[in-house]
């Protein structure tokens, strides 16, 4: 159904009314002619306003202006509801697909014992594999300070055992009590996303699998 958006030439100016970025439909289309593009994707040409707005309402469609800074501007007959409604879709879908790297922190200390730097590598080995960046934090206490290189040693052996899926995005850098190292992950956090979610599923059917068998 067509819809009217009333005639400008008779309303009052809106002081302080919300400003659009919606395309211009049916009367708000003031241009004298314009080039037409038909329900069905085809060039009709130039023609008068009326004329096109005659042929959208014949139909049953609007007339909306794709593409206003074109000298005459571009027009198409469509259901502008049905056009607006999927963009808000398409909108909404790419909102969903989007990514965020995190940047996770962990600390370690020069004296740490092995067992808690086998779990600190597990850890940093899991965010890199979630495809976030891992920032690691060397923390220097008391006399340790007079001995940086064996904080720098142990940073170097961390990024030496997470080559395979890491790389030092920034070198271990000392400032006051801390040293710092940045480690970014080789894949995208889309395709790590993809990966987890494909192993997920691939579980998921396993014990689905299991299951059944066992009944």
């Amino acid at each position: 159904m067509r819809v009217f958006c009333g005639n400008l030439d008779t309303q009052e100016p809106n002081i302080g009314a919300e400003i659009t970025t919606e395309p211009r439909i049916n009367d708000r289309i003031r241009t004298p002619q314009i080039r037409l593009i038909n329900y069905t994707g085809e060039q009709v040409g130039v023609v008068d306003i009326e004329a096109a707005l005659a042929m959208a309402d014949e139909i049953g469609l609007d007339l909306v202006e794709i593409a206003p800074d074109a000298n005459p501007p571009v027009c198409k007959i469509m259901d502008f509801g049905k056009y607006k409604y999927e963009v808000a879709q398409k909108a909404r879908e790419a909102r969903q697909n989007q990514t965020h790297i995190v940047v996770k922190e962990v600390r370690l200390t020069p004296k740490i014992e092995t067992h808690d730097y086998e779990t600190k590598r597990s850890a940093v080995e899991k965010f890199l594999k979630g495809g976030d960046k891992v920032k690691v934090t060397m923390k220097f206490r008391g006399r340790e300070q007079t001995r940086p290189e064996l904080g720098f040693k142990l940073l170097q052996r961390l990024a030496e055992d997470v080559k395979e899926i890491a790389f030092v995005e920034f070198a271990p850098k000392q400032e006051g009590r801390n040293m710092t190292m940045v480690l970014g992950p080789t894949k995208k956090k889309t395709e790590a996303v993809a990966e987890q979610k494909a192993a997920r599923a691939a579980k998921e059917k396993a014990a689905a699998k299991a299951s059944e068998s066992a009944q």
